[in-house]
């Protein structure tokens, strides 16, 4: 008996989730959004499953995917265990198109934090109480989630301003005690909707 086989009924009767059919190499359990923290912090914790690290956040869109019925978007959370070499566990959690929302876990894995960001910039979804939910990939005036299977592939979207990334990264440095010897000076469009996601002092 493999360590799911244990696993999967525990997580089923606390968290009520379900088994996904369509994985085919590492074990993968289906969760509601309502359920999605507590299930993580259950498998990062608890001692039957010790998933310390978190490998992945993806989106996923299944517009057009043959025979599907269900939302149109998933988001997926890949994990491995310290602990037990060779544990890998997945966390789908579906998102409709009227939703487009699932609760940050940033929190407990820090490295969540630029992969919701990911998520969020290429697909639209959006991540409850994440700190910095903003662009990642693509630039502040960019329309439209480009991963999305309904997006043009070959649309091209020009930056006509300035992305303030340097302030964001001073604030940073200093607030892990870093010195930040001379400051960027940020040079403000004219037009105030250019700010969108960026930095504002």
């Amino acid at each position: 008996m493999n360590f799911f086989e244990t696993l999967f009924p525990v997580l089923e009767t606390k968290f009520n989730v379900e088994k996904d059919a369509s994985a085919h190499w590492d074990h993968s359990v289906i969760a509601k959004a309502s359920v999605l923290r507590d299930l993580i912090i259950f498998l990062r914790d608890d001692e039957s499953s010790k998933m310390e690290m978190l490998l992945d956040v993806v989106g996923i869109d299944y517009l057009g995917f043959q025979d599907y019925e269900g939302p149109r978007f998933a988001v997926e959370y890949v994990f491995k265990s310290i602990s037990h070499p060779g544990r890998r566990v997945r966390v789908k959690v579906f998102v409709s198109e009227q939703d487009l929302e699932v609760p940050t876990i940033s929190d407990l894995y820090p490295i969540a934090n630029w992969q919701e960001r990911e998520v969020y910039d290429q697909y639209g979804i959006l991540f409850k109480d994440h700190p910095d939910l903003r662009r990642i990939l693509n630039h502040v005036e960019f329309e439209g989630h480009p991963l999305r299977k309904d997006y043009p592939a070959h649309r091209r979207q020009w930056l006509s301003t300035n992305d303030f990334l340097l302030p964001a990264l001073e604030k940073r440095l200093e607030s892990k005690g870093y010195k930040v010897v001379q400051h960027s000076k940020e040079v403000l469009p004219n037009e105030d909707e250019y700010l969108t996601g960026s930095i504002q002092e």
